[in-house]
């Protein structure tokens, strides 16, 4: 079961943020979000805000600071991901994405892959942008771990 929720606000969707604040509402979720900018959610008694110096992982480290065992995190920051499973949290993504312990290894070679392929000069795609079949999948996966007893 899922004790605290925290937010990587600092690129979150706008597309999904009243989406998250009625999840919050229905479940009382007590809610951090973390960002290095002024970031509004959603307004909620359950959603508090902590805004960090903006130096590169301040609101990274914040939030591992922060995490606990069964807390759920959701960012699309893959080392961040890693990070906090290795508190025993959950992680997904934006798109519903499940990060755990059998992925996160690919994840983490592929990314820092790609990094390596920027870094010399080749041309890499980036996501696709964000679309409503996303913001379906991101409902459905929190809605399903928010709801587990």
């Amino acid at each position: 079961m899922i004790k605290r929720l925290f937010l990587d606000g600092d690129a979150f969707p706008n597309a999904l943020k009243a989406l998250i604040t009625r999840a919050i509402e229905r479940t009382s979720m007590t809610t951090v979000v973390v960002s290095n900018k002024r970031v509004y959610i959603g307004n909620s008694r359950h959603i508090s805000y902590v805004l960090v110096d903006s130096s590169p992982d301040e609101a990274d480290d914040k939030i591992v600071e922060m995490v606990n065992e069964n807390d759920l995190v959701i960012t699309a920051d893959i080392p961040l991901a890693d990070r906090v499973l290795r508190k025993g949290a959950f992680a997904i993504d934006h798109r519903g994405q499940v990060f755990d312990q059998e992925n996160i290894g690919n994840k983490l070679a592929s990314r820092d892959l790609m990094q390596q392929l920027r870094d010399m000069g080749m041309p890499t795609r980036g996501p696709d942008p964000f679309s409503k079949k996303d913001a379906e999948g991101f409902a459905n996966r929190l809605n399903q771990l928010l709801t587990v007893e």
